[in-house]
């Protein structure tokens, strides 16, 4: 399983993948990818933009495209939680890089999470929040090759324990 050149954390809205992310590419010595960001600069709107003009079945496949296509190196990326429904996005995230699943407890995300549309949370017609929870865990489950518990954890913990499993998993020192 030597595939250390990126690190792509998966996880609910609000799990940390962007905070966790940034701060393990600065002790990695790596480049952070939000691809949220990435898909908004490629589509010149803003994820609340394209969901509220293509709907939620149009924005989940432009986020499977531009996360399909994504190339780079010694890199951590951090894909939107939806990720985890497109089928070449996260084939090809898993071929490129060691998929990290962020895990938060439901009660956890939910005391995290503001304003569910400003952060571009896709939701279907009549779904709660725990509906989209319940629905994610096991797709989260399913891709990832690493799983951080984060219950307790602040960022800055939930990097150090992420570090030790990828020294002890890759015998680095980082």
């Amino acid at each position: 399983m030597q595939k250390l050149d990126n690190i792509t954390l998966i996880g609910m809205p609000a799990s940390g993948k962007s905070t966790v992310g940034v701060l393990l590419a600065k002790r990695l010595g790596y480049s952070f990818v939000d691809v949220d960001i990435v898909i908004q600069e490629k589509e010149g709107r803003l994820l609340k933009e394209i969901i509220a003009e293509e709907g939620l079945g149009g924005f989940m496949e432009v986020e499977n495209r531009i996360n399909a296509g994504l190339s780079v190196h010694k890199s951590i990326i951090a894909p939107g939680g939806s990720v985890i429904y497109g089928k070449e996005a996260m084939e090809h995230l898993k071929e490129i890089s060691t998929v990290v699943y962020l895990k938060l407890s439901y009660e956890a995300v939910e005391a995290r999470l503001g304003n569910l549309v400003d952060r571009g949370v896709v939701l279907k017609d009549g779904m709660t929040l725990r509906d989209l929870y319940e629905e994610r865990v096991p797709y989260y489950e399913r891709y990832a090759d690493i799983t951080v518990d984060e219950t307790g954890r602040d960022a800055g913990q939930t990097v150090d324990q992420l570090r030790e499993m990828l020294e002890d998993i890759y015998g680095l020192r980082t």
